[in-house]
Parts: structure tokens; sequence; C-alpha cells
């Protein structure tokens, strides 16, 4: 079973790469977050015409998630549970093929301080302790998304050029600890140590011409999911085309 998180920039300006990818990779799973668009825009023939069921929390312009799947998805959960007051939509929950997947966009703070970034902070405490609560389930369950947070400088290509920015200050990575201490992995690093791989590449400045990137977008593991891990890795050929995400998407596989 193959499930993948991507942050697509906008499903409407990018619908042809990503109906392509589908149709070439046939994940079973996808998370998307960045839908750009309220539910009744989301293109859903084409995605169905992919071979796709589809649960969908969108809202105009900005921000959106949703979950695309081979299979029945069901109980599905929009918005965040513990973060009732919160209009954005930036989460959606459900159980797909004995599996409960999430797709999350964690807000990207603007700058250090700014009250935009203690919305991210308050947003990933609440993100923290649904995931507690879910643990209780024991069951196998994924979270994918942009987190718009580098874990480690080993996810950063410059380290030094962004030293205690937004996606790499100390607060934002502590409290992405905070989650993984809960008993969640993650699921690149299983697999892949050292430098990279990255996922994001800014538009500006040819960073994806000179691989100056840093790995934000994440899969964690429940304790269940890890024990069916079978590989993961991230697919940077879409980022190389024309009309790209600024994003690449980001798999794991389960036994």
């Amino acid at each position: 079973m193959k499930i993948v998180t991507w942050n697509v920039n906008s499903i409407r300006a990018r619908l042809e790469n990503i109906a392509d990818w589908l149709r070439t990779h046939h994940p079973d799973v996808v998370l998307l977050q960045e839908t750009k668009c309220q539910n009744h825009d989301f293109p859903l023939e084409a995605i169905e015409d992919c071979g796709y069921n589809v649960a969908v929390h969108g809202q105009k312009s900005y921000n959106g998630v949703a979950i695309l799947s081979k299979y029945r998805i069901e109980d599905v959960i929009n918005g965040l549970p513990p973060f009732t007051d919160d209009d954005q939509a930036r989460y959606i929950e459900g159980v797909t093929n004995g599996v409960r997947v999430a797709s999350v966009y964690v807000p990207n703070g603007n700058t250090v301080g700014s009250e935009k970034y203690h919305y991210k902070l308050k947003f990933l405490d609440h993100l923290h302790d649904h995931l507690k609560a879910t643990l209780l389930y024991e069951e196998a369950f994924i979270i994918g998304g942009d987190y718009n947070i580098a874990p480690t400088d080993d996810d950063v290509n410059d380290p030094a050029g962004w030293h205690e920015k937004i996606l790499c200050s100390t607060p934002e990575r502590k409290s992405l600890r905070a989650i993984l201490n809960l008993g969640y992995s993650d699921a690149i690093r299983i697999h892949h140590q050292g430098k990279g791989p990255y996922t994001w590449w800014d538009y500006r400045s040819g960073s994806w011409q000179k691989d100056d990137g840093l790995r934000i977008d994440l899969l964690l593991l429940s304790p269940q999911a890890v024990d069916r891990l079978a590989g993961s890795g991230v697919d940077r050929d879409p980022r190389g085309l024309e009309k790209a995400s600024d994003h690449a998407p980001t798999w794991c596989t389960l036994l």
C-alpha cells in the first residue's frame, strides 16, 4: 500500500501534472495540501477518472486539504478536533483500507514572532493533543502533510542561511519534536540518513536549479504503521515540470 503526501499549490492550476502523475504511479492513497478551492470547485470528476475516491475539506483561494484513495474513505473528520474555533481548512482525517490517514497543512507562520507565527505554534499544540489521543486507538495511522518545519539542519541545504528563521526556528522544531516524542516516527528518516532528501524548493533565486531545498513535507507514522513500513522516499520529478508545485510528492509503502 503506497501512501503519498503532496502540497500541490492549487489543484486546479496543476491538474494536468497531478492527473498525469496519478495515472503513471498509481499510489493507493494521496494526501493533498493547498488545494486552494472550495469543495464545490474541486475537480472531482478528473480525479475520479484517475481511479480515486475523494474526501475534501476546502476553502476559497487558500489552504485546503484532501484525501484521495483507491478504496472507500470512511469516518471522515474535517478540521482538527481540539481546534474547534479555527475556520481554516488545514486538516482532514479518515480511514481507508484499514489504515487511518490524515492530511495536514500546518501554517507557514510568516516571520518568527509575528501573529501568524503564534497561530502556527497554537495549531501545533492542538495537533499534538489530537495525535496524543489518537495513539490510544492502537492502529496504523499516517499523518502526511506540509508541516512547514524542517526538523533538523540535515533537512536544510543551507542551515546557516536559515538559522532561526521561519521553518527552522527552535520553537517550531521543539513543537514537532513533542509530537514525535509521543511515539510517532518520521518515515523518511527510517530509510534515509544524512542530508536531505528535500521536498520543497522556493520559486525564487533559482533554488530548484541549485538544489537549495528544505524537507518540510513529512509522513508521521504510529508504531503500528512503522511495523508495516517497507520503504519511503521523495519523487523529485514533478518539481522539474513546467507549472510545477514548489513541493515534491513524499511517499511511503506499507506491507
